[in-house]
C-alpha cells in the first residue's frame, strides 16, 4: 500500500478537530464543572468548538457553570485556537529543538496565509513573542479596574482571561457572577475596559502579516504589501461607518461619553470578538441587520478572527467597481488582482451565504423562532463571533450541531475544507468551447 501523504489543508483541519476532541474530553471531567458530574457530551463539544474556533457562543454561562479548572481549559483552547493549531505545533517543535521541515513550513504558510515559505520560522517567532507581549500589556492595563472590582486573585485571573479572549477574538467572559450572560454590559461606561478590549480585538483581527509589515516598514504606508493596505483600509472603514450609524441610530438616549463608547464597541466587536456592552435585544431590526453584515465579513486573513474576511469583501467590491467602470481588471492601490483571487473571493462569498441562510432557515423552522433571530445566530457562528440574542442555550440538538459545524467551518476556512476534501482530484488541461450568456 502506498504511504498516505497528507496535504497542508488536511493537517490544519485534523489539527483543529483533535484539539476540539481533547478539549471536549477535559470539559466532561467532573472537575471541570462547579456541580458534580461534569458536562454532558453535547455541551462539552459545543463549548470546546466555540473556544477553539474563537467564537464565544455558549450554552452555559462561563463563570457560573464552569469551575476554575474548566475555565482554564477553555482559556487554553482559546489561546490555541486564536494563534492557530499549526502555529502552536511549530512553536513546540522549535522549543524542543526539532528541525522544522519543508512540509511543516508549507503547512504554516497555509495556516497564516503567508505569501511564501521563506522566513516562516522567523515569522512564527515574531508571532509568539508579539502575542504574549500584547496579551500581557492588555492584562496589565485592565488589572486596576478588575482589582478594584473583584480583589487581587480574581483581578489577576479576570485580567488575563479577558485579555487573551479579546486578543484571540473569542468573546468568552467571566462576568456571569454579576448577571448570567451579561458580557461587558456592566462596564459600558468604563473607558479603560472599552478601549483596551477594542484595541486587543483590532490588533488580533488585522492579521500577523500586517503586524510584520508595520514592524518592518513602520508608518510608510506606501511601502506596505497590497494585502496590508487593503486590510488596514477596510478595517478603518468597517469601524467608522457602523459606529456612525450606531451613534445616530441606536444609542441616542445615552449620555455623550457612554454613547460614543457603545457605538464604537458595537462596531468593533462583531468582527469577530463577541463581547457586547449593550443589550442587543433592544436594538432595532436595522441595527441587528448591520451587526449580521459585520459578523459575516469578520476579520482579516492570517489573524485570530474568522468570517469571510475583509480582503474577500474588498476584492468583490473592486471587481464590481471594475465592471461598473468598464475596466478589464479589478485593482486597488495601483495594483490589479489576479483572476484566481477574484474567483476564490466569489466562491467564498457564495459558500458563506448559502450556509448562513440554510442554517438560519433550518433553525428557524425546527425551533419555531423568528428568521432574523435565527440568521443572527448562524452569522455569529459562521463568522466565529459569539454574539447572541439570547437563544443559544434553548436550542435543540439539531440546531446545536448546525452551529458546531458553522463554527468549525468559519474558523478553518471554507477553501481549506474544500481543498482538503478534493485534494485527490486531478486537474484537467482540456477545456470546453466558450459561449457567452447574458447575466444581470
Amino acid at each position: 500500500m502506498k504511504k498516505r501523504r497528507w496535504t497542508s489543508f488536511q493537517i490544519i483541519i485534523c489539527g483543529f478537530a483533535l484539539v476540539i476532541l481533547t478539549g471536549s474530553i477535559l470539559l466532561m471531567l467532573p472537575v471541570s464543572t462547579k456541580e458534580s458530574g461534569g458536562a454532558p457530551f453535547l455541551d462539552a463539544v459545543f463549548t470546546a468548538t466555540s473556544a477553539v474556533c474563537v467564537t464565544g457562543l455558549v450554552v452555559h454561562d462561563t463563570a457560573a457553570y464552569w469551575s476554575a479548572f474548566g475555565q482554564a481549559v477553555i482559556l487554553g483552547l482559546i489561546q490555541v485556537g486564536g494563534m492557530g493549531v499549526v502555529t502552536i505545533a511549530v512553536a513546540v517543535a522549535m522549543v524542543s529543538g526539532r528541525k522544522i521541515g519543508l512540509m511543516q513550513r508549507s503547512t504554516m504558510q497555509e495556516a497564516i496565509a503567508a505569501p511564501h515559505v521563506g522566513g516562516i520560522v522567523r515569522l512564527t517567532e515574531f508571532i509568539l513573542k508579539a502575542t504574549l507581549l500584547i496579551e500581557l500589556l492588555g492584562a496589565l492595563v485592565m488589572f486596576p479596574v478588575f482589582f478594584k472590582e473583584f480583589g487581587l486573585g480574581k483581578g489577576i485571573w479576570y485580567s488575563v482571561f479577558h485579555s487573551i479572549s479579546a486578543f484571540c477574538n473569542a468573546g468568552f467572559d467571566l462576568m456571569g457572577i454579576r448577571a448570567p450572560l451579561s458580557s461587558l454590559t456592566g462596564f459600558s461606561g468604563n473607558p479603560v475596559i472599552n478601549i483596551t478590549i477594542m484595541l486587543l480585538i483590532i490588533i488580533g483581527g488585522i492579521g500577523f502579516l500586517t503586524w510584520s509589515d508595520i514592524r518592518t516598514r513602520k508608518f510608510h504606508f506606501r511601502e506596505y504589501r497590497l494585502q496590508s493596505k487593503v486590510i488596514l483600509s477596510m478595517t478603518v472603514l468597517l469601524i467608522i461607518i457602523p459606529a456612525v450609524y450606531f451613534y445616530f441610530g441606536e444609542f441616542g438616549e445615552l449620555p455623550q461619553k457612554e454613547r460614543i463608547l457603545e457605538s464604537l464597541f458595537q462596531s468593533v466587536t462583531p468582527r469577530t470578538a463577541g463581547f457586547n456592552t449593550a443589550d442587543l435585544t433592544a436594538l432595532s431590526e436595522t441595527g441587528v441587520a448591520v451587526i449580521i453584515i459585520l459578523m459575516m465579513i469578520g476579520g482579516s486573513p492570517g489573524s485570530t478572527a474568522g468570517g469571510m474576511k475583509t480582503t474577500t469583501v474588498a476584492v468583490l467590491a473592486a471587481s464590481a467597481s471594475a465592471v461598473f467602470r468598464r475596466r478589464e481588471d479589478a485593482q486597488m492601490f495601483g495594483r490589479r488582482f489576479a483572476t484566481d483571487t477574484i474567483r476564490y473571493a466569489a466562491a467564498i462569498f457564495m459558500i458563506y451565504l448559502i450556509l448562513f441562510l440554510t442554517g438560519g432557515m433550518v433553525i428557524s423552522k425546527v425551533e419555531g423562532i423568528p428568521i432574523l433571530t435565527s440568521l443572527f445566530e448562524t452569522a455569529s457562528a459562521i463568522g466565529t463571533v459569539g454574539l447572541s440574542l439570547g437563544i443559544t442555550a434553548q436550542l435543540g440538538v439539531l440546531s446545536r450541531w448546525i452551529l458546531i459545524f458553522l463554527m468549525f467551518f468559519g474558523r478553518v476556512g471554507g477553501l481549506t475544507l474544500i481543498f482538503a476534501a478534493v485534494s485527490g482530484t486531478k486537474i484537467h488541461g482540456s477545456r470546453y468551447p466558450q459561449e457567452k450568456i447574458t447575466v444581470g
